[in-house]
C-alpha cells in the first residue's frame, strides 16, 4: 500500500504515522498536506516540512492551554509529538546532527503536556537499568489501584517511547489491560541522550522491566504479556527464552535473523565482497547503492548508528548476533507470531519463527484484503488490534481484561 508518495521507504513511514489517526495521534487533512510540499526521496525536504507542521500544531497547543482549552491542547499536544518524531526519523546519517536531539526531545516535551492533560492514567515511570534508567510510560485502565493484567511492550529497530501508545498502549487500556512501554538501549531517548546503544540479550534490558512491573500493586503478576513490535519480534523472542514470568508473548511480528534480512536488502556483489573480506570493495557497493534506493540508505544508516558500528561492515558484523536459532527452544509460554504479507523488511520469517516454536503457537497473517499487508500493520490498527487483543484474552481465558 503506497499513500502520497511514490518512494517506498516514504510511502510506509507516511502510512506508519498516518495510522495513529485512528487513536489520535495524527489528521488526515494536515499529513496530507505537509506531504504535497516534499520532495520524494529528499531526507531534508522531509524533515524540513514535518518540523514546520509540528511547530505550526505545538504552537496551537499552547494557545488552547493558555486559553484553558484542555480538550484542545491534549490532542494538538499528541499531533505535534508526531510529527516532531516523523521529521526526525531520516536524520541519522549524521550522527552529530543536533535536530536528532532538539527534535526528540520536542516531540518528547510534546507528549509529556499531553499526558500531564490526561491525568494519573497516563504515568511516566523510570526503570532501572545497569546503573542508569530507562524512560516508558505506564497506561492505566483507571486509578483506581485494582491489579490489571498488564502488557509490557517495546518497540523495535527505530521505535520510540510515543509511538508506542499508539501500537498497543491504547487498545490494552480500552481492553481492561494495563500497559507498560519504555526504550531500551538503541532507541528513544536512551539512543540519543545517553548514547546507549542496541544489545543483542535483551533479556538483561526486559528482566528489569518486569521486576519494574511486579513492584506496582495494580499489576497483576499472574498475568504478563509481553509483546515486541518489528525488530522487537526478535527482541522479545530472545527475551522470553530466558525471561519465564510471562503468560504469554506476542512478537508482532516474528523475526527469526536479522542478519539474513540486512543480506537480503545488500547488492549481490556488495555481500559477495564483504564475505570473501573485501570490506572497502562492499563498501564501496553499499554506498552507492544507498543512493538510489531511499529504504537501503535509511537501514543502513540506522543501523550503523543505533548499533553503535564504526562503518557499515562493522554494523553488518554486528547483526550476526541477532538471532533467535539457538534459544528458541527455551521459549514455554503461548506465542502469538504476526506475519503481514507485504512485509518489506522481515518476509517470510514470521513462518520460520512458528515452524521452531515448541510452546503453544499460533500464526496470523495480515493479507491486503484488508488493507493490513504492510509492515506492523500500519494504516490498519484497528484490525491488528481486534486480533492480537483477543488472542490474548483466549489464552489467558479473559474477557476484556476480567475473568470470563
Amino acid at each position: 500500500m503506497k499513500v502520497a508518495f511514490k518512494d517506498e521507504s516514504f510511502a510506509f513511514e507516511f502510512i506508519r504515522n498516518l495510522g495513529f489517526t485512528y487513536y489520535g495521534g495524527a489528521d488526515i487533512g494536515e499529513m496530507m498536506a505537509a506531504a504535497g510540499r516534499i520532495e520524494e526521496g529528499d531526507f531534508e525536504s522531509w524533515s524540513k516540512e514535518w518540523s514546520t507542521l509540528a511547530q505550526r500544531i505545538l504552537s496551537r497547543a499552547d494557545t488552547s492551554l493558555a486559553a484553558g482549552h484542555l480538550k484542545s491542547a491534549r490532542e494538538a499536544y499528541l499531533r505535534a509529538s508526531t510529527y516532531f518524531r516523523t521529521g526526525e526519523f531520516y536524520l541519522h546519517g549524521d550522527p552529530e546532527d543536533p535536530r536528532i536531539l532538539s527534535m526528540a526531545r520536542a516531540s518528547q516535551k510534546a507528549y509529556s503536556e499531553a499526558a500531564k492533560l490526561t491525568g494519573p492514567t497516563w504515568e511516566p515511570v523510570e526503570i532501572p537499568y545497569e546503573g542508569t534508567t530507562l524512560p516508558g510510560y505506564f497506561y492505566k485502565v483507571d486509578d483506581s489501584g485494582e491489579p490489571r493484567p498488564t502488557l509490557i511492550f517495546h518497540g523495535g529497530y527505530d521505535s520510540s517511547l510515543e509511538e508506542l501508545f499508539y501500537f498497543g498502549a491504547a487498545a490494552a487500556v480500552r481492553r481492561g489491560y494495563n500497559c507498560l512501554t519504555w526504550d531500551g538501549p538503541g532507541q528513544g531517548m536512551p539512543m540519543r541522550e545517553q548514547r546507549l546503544t542496541f544489545r543483542y540479550d535483551w533479556e538483561a534490558v526486559v528482566t528489569p522491566a518486569v521486576d519494574y512491573a511486579l513492584s506496582r500493586p495494580d499489576v497483576d503478576g499472574d498475568n504478563l504479556v509481553l509483546m515486541g513490535m518489528s525488530l522487537g519480534g526478535y527482541l522479545a523472542a530472545r527475551a522470553v527464552a530466558f525471561e519465564h514470568r510471562f503468560r504469554a508473548a506476542i512478537f508482532f511480528g516474528g523475526v527469526y535473523d536479522l542478519h539474513e534480512t540486512i543480506q537480503h536488502m545488500m547488492p549481490k556483489e556488495a555481500w559477495a565482497a564483504l564475505e570473501a573480506g573485501d570490506t572497502e570493495d562492499g563498501e564501496t557497493i553499499i554506498r552507492a547503492a544507498m543512493e538510489n534506493n531511499t529504504g537501503l540508505r535509511w537501514a543502513i544508516t540506522q543501523g550503523v548508528w543505533s548499533f553503535g558500528a564504526a562503518s557499515i561492515s562493522d554494523f553488518i558484523s554486528k547483526t550476526k548476533k541477532y538471532t533467535i536459532k539457538d534459544v528458541i527452544g527455551q521459549i514455554k509460554c503461548p506465542c502469538l507470531v504476526v506475519e503481514a504479507e507485504g512485509d518489506m523488511f522481515f518476509k517470510g520469517q514470521p513462518q520460520v519463527v512458528y515452524d521452531a516454536l515448541r510452546s503453544p503457537k499460533k500464526l496470523f497473517e495480515f493479507t491486503s484484503e484488508d488493507g493490513a499487508e504492510n509492515h506492523c500493520q500500519s494504516g490498519a490498527l484497528a484490525y491488528k488490534d481486534e486480533v492480537v487483543f483477543n488472542w490474548i484474552d483466549e489464552t489467558l481465558k479473559l474477557r476484556d481484561g476480567h475473568k470470563a
